[in-house]
């Protein structure tokens, strides 16, 4: 596969080590560090860490293992759309499945247009926690802090903008120049500041309640729901049908083992999440703030609970430059899919369609950020009934992560589990009888019905 059309050259991976690094940091994101832990801290701690780990090996391994197959077997693509194409057309099926790869597309472009704000708030906060803005403060006064960030369109704005010039000089680098040279930097630092801020709060937080809370599960609190939470967190945050890992297979040679590194990716992913875990929940119980305190539990209740600790603002800025690392390293990742098929369909350079994209997602980008004060009651949406309600920014997270990835996932494992033949998919994967049975039993049955099941929830919900 033609990294990117019109270059006239393939690029591959150009060890095993990058590739892996730079898969693990698109999947390790604020998923990972912002959404795991509350989540966790809402539906009992340890028992839905339980399940969530179930749902990771089972639902997330087999998913992620086709779609680098899909890029692998497609050797003349240069997108996930053109991707699933070209495999299709090698088994002569239907050039439509075509669209499952551009549904991956949309979805994560739409995503862009919310995490990119995002970001952006990371790179506020650890501005503010660098000048110790957080030092003494308070429940009131975190409040405070986060609402005047998300009414000031000027301040989210730069921000934004910021993280588009930034990921748009990584990826028009290329693989090598760019993407490779990015994660080399930004996942160690993601790792030792993790650890920094474990080893942190395990000398000045209730690290014993911390372990109690996500190691001692309570098996009563498992029930339907912390299934479908847990599968819906394990899909996401893997990065599943996000036409990511399809772009990512494509540059990956074919003598490594798809197999053994989607392994190694899910428990980096979820090593991350749970070290997450560790790093925050012994500051929340040290200061006697709960657990379940939802969404803001990172923005707004870690600063309370690192502001009066020995240490504080400098922890407060590693812990923030640690949600940089994490946003960085999935915005890279996001943004290469969006490129690879601005190329292939416009016939452009890498360096032109990372412009064209950039501009656009800038552009695009600039309605999400005043979806969140100035045009915050302007729901454009609102006639349909699942957006009922939503702001801009509201509705571009829920048509991609709740719609748009659940029915992409569930077409991938129709289009690799049942439409491919059996034999193409053994020979791609390279696994043994045995193996390749598991492989075929969880993305047949399993795979489709577990996301089934979380999209027709949500969607009924």
């Amino acid at each position: 596969m033609a990294a990117i059309a019109g270059e006239g050259k393939i690029e591959n991976w150009s060890s095993r080590l990058t590739f892996l690094m730079a898969s693990i940091g698109f999947s390790v994101g604020l998923g990972n560090i912002w959404r795991f832990p509350y989540v966790t801290g809402e539906n009992g701690g340890a028992a839905f860490v339980l399940v969530y780990l179930a749902c990771a090996l089972c639902i997330g391994v087999p998913l992620v293992m086709s779609e680098w197959a899909i890029g692998r077997r497609a050797k003349n693509a240069a997108s996930a759309a053109g991707s699933f194409k070209e495999v299709a057309q090698q088994n002569n099926l239907s050039s439509r499945w075509s669209g499952v790869g551009g549904m991956a597309i949309v979805a994560v472009f739409m995503m862009m247009l919310t995490y990119t704000v995002i970001t952006g708030w990371t790179l506020d906060y650890f501005t503010m926690a660098v000048v110790g803005e957080f030092k003494g403060i308070n429940a009131e006064q975190s409040k405070v802090v986060f609402n005047e960030l998300m009414s000031d369109p000027m301040r989210l704005l730069f921000w934004h903008s910021l993280v588009i010039v930034i990921i748009m000089l990584v990826n028009a680098r290329g693989l090598k120049g760019g993407i490779e040279k990015a994660v080399s930097i930004l996942m160690p630092s993601l790792f030792v500041c993790l650890i920094i801020m474990v080893i942190y709060a395990a000398a000045v937080g209730d690290f014993e309640a911390a372990v109690n809370f996500l190691l001692t599960p309570d098996f009563s609190q498992i029930t339907g729901e912390t299934f479908l939470l847990a599968l819906g967190q394990a899909f996401f945050s893997i990065g599943i049908a996000m036409a990511v890992m399809v772009t990512y297979g494509s540059y990956l040679p074919k003598k490594a083992s798809i197999a053994q590194n989607a392994f190694i990716v899910v428990f980096a992913d979820t090593l991350v999440a749970m070290l997450a875990g560790f790093a925050i929940f012994p500051l929340v119980f040290a200061h006697g703030l709960t657990p379940d305190a939802g969404a803001g539990l990172v923005f707004q209740v870690l600063p309370i609970a690192l502001g009066d600790l020995p240490g504080g603002q400098l922890f407060t800025a590693i812990f923030f430059l640690l949600l940089i690392a994490a946003a960085f390293t999935s915005c890279i990742g996001n943004f290469e899919p969006i490129i690879a098929w601005v190329a292939e369909k416009f016939s452009f350079t890498r360096k032109k369609a990372t412009f064209v994209s950039g501009l656009v997602m800038w552009l695009l980008g600039i309605s999400s950020v005043l979806s969140l004060n100035l045009i915050k009651e302007f729901q454009p949406f609102g006639f349909i009934s699942l957006l009922e309600g939503k702001t801009i920014f509201e509705s571009l997270d829920y048509i991609s992560a709740s719609i748009l990835l659940p029915i992409g996932g569930f077409l991938t494992a129709i289009f690799v589990g049942w439409r491919i033949p059996a034999k193409e998919m053994k020979a791609e994967l390279g696994l043994k009888k045995s193996a390749f049975l598991a492989w075929q039993v969880l993305i047949r049955y399993l795979v489709p019905v577990a996301i089934a099941i979380v999209f027709i929830s949500g969607v009924t919900a």
